[in-house]
């Protein structure tokens, strides 16, 4: 499945982004029945979590620094997921990944996704 992330830019501090992640290839509906994921990585820095929601979207997960600004949802229909960037923060520049997991329930460990997208990149000026 092949994976692309869109929707990144230029914003100042306090405003808002929608990130979309988009499947696409023979097997895009299959994740369905998948977690999915979105991280990110700042230049010099670890890839780094940042929010998964499970398979139907109602069980979610959220790194403690974007909590509560940050939301994610996924529409099995349009094999789509979007992260919802709001009150966004300097710090919140990087590049940001989507990915498929391995397992039905969402994870913060890089290693239970195995398919990732290309990346978009976010930039929050202050």
């Amino acid at each position: 499945v092949q994976l692309q992330a869109s929707g990144g830019g230029l914003v100042q501090a306090g405003g808002s982004l929608r990130l979309s992640c988009a499947a696409s290839g023979r097997y895009a509906r299959t994740i369905s029945n998948n977690a999915l994921g979105w991280f990110r990585q700042a230049l010099g820095k670890e890839r780094e979590f940042v929010a998964a929601t499970n398979w139907r979207g109602q069980n979610t997960n959220y790194a403690d620094s974007v909590k509560g600004r940050f939301t994610i949802s996924r529409d099995n229909a349009k094999n789509t997921m979007y992260l919802q960037m709001d009150n966004l923060k300097p710090e919140d520049t990087a590049v940001y990944y989507c990915a498929v997991s391995r397992y039905s329930e969402p994870s913060s460990r890089r290693e239970s996704y195995n398919s990732w997208g290309q990346g978009t990149l976010v930039t929050v000026s202050s």
